[in-house]
């Protein structure tokens, strides 16, 4: 059975669920692609105001497939650079897309699965679920941003330790880190995230792609640079109808619905 990204909506939640059983849902290439592909089409969906990812079996992904890995080694240097080019084009449109991003965790997130969990906007995780950066387990370095992630995400010293020992690292230890927003029941997992989505389904759409693009901007801006992209974040949607909606609403004591 070749592996797959399936696209299905629960409400206005874009459900992308990876589904590769029988090498525990290892990504490759035709999912990357197709992740790239199915949030090109939802970008533009007013129907769709945020994404869930997960994995099917109670496993969200077990990182790359170690065999086809194997079998590059004996291509050219180019064949791995290209295959590590479509995983970065699907993380960098996780981090970057306009609309909130939400890892589901179930059983295990290992290699470029903890490196694609890490990329989306808050992680929910079951209390059995396990992170391990595999890497170095065997004798290679991380891919699909994870040293960047982890470099923003924690102290260098814990962000060394998860990248250079292969720990398998329990999702409890990681909520306390701040890495993951929220445990749920194992099992669980994609319900409690299905349920923060529709949180915030409900906020204007507007307001939270400029959260996001402004917390994307931060790392790289000087303070008086990034002062000056909150105000214009501000005005915009001070202006955007959207504002309008939420302020009278507030005072008017009502639910606002936003376009």
């Amino acid at each position: 059975m070749p592996a797959e990204l399936k696209s299905t909506s629960q409400g206005k939640t874009l459900v992308l669920t990876i589904h590769n059983p029988e090498r525990r849902n290892a990504i490759e290439p035709a999912i990357y692609a197709a992740g790239v592909e199915a949030l090109s089409v939802a970008e533009n969906s007013p129907d769709i105001r945020s994404v869930v990812i997960t994995g099917s079996d109670n496993m969200f992904c077990a990182g790359g497939n170690l065999q086809r890995l194997l079998a590059n080694r004996q291509e050219a240097r180019e064949v791995q650079a290209q295959s590590i080019e479509g995983l970065h084009n699907w993380i960098e449109m996780v981090r970057t897309y306009p609309k909130p991003i939400i890892a589901a965790v179930e059983g295990a997130a290992a290699g470029a699965g903890f490196s694609l969990a890490l990329a989306c906007d808050m992680v929910v995780a079951a209390r059995n679920a396990v992170f391990v950066m595999a890497y170095s387990n065997v004798a290679l370095s991380p891919d699909g941003g994870a040293s960047w992630s982890l470099a923003q995400a924690l102290p260098r010293q814990i962000a060394t330790e998860i990248l250079m020992c292969g720990d398998r690292i329990p999702s409890e230890r990681l909520h306390a880190l701040g890495v993951v927003n929220q445990l749920a029941d194992p099992g669980s997992a994609l319900e409690t995230a299905l349920a923060l989505a529709e949180r915030l389904n409900s906020r204007a759409p507007n307001a939270l792609a400029s959260i996001k693009e402004l917390l994307n901007e931060a790392p790289g801006n000087h303070l008086t640079q990034h002062l000056a992209s909150e105000r214009d974040h501000f005005v915009n949607n001070l202006h955007h109808a959207n504002g309008g909606i939420g302020i009278s609403a507030f005072l008017d004591k009502q639910t606002p619905k936003y376009e």
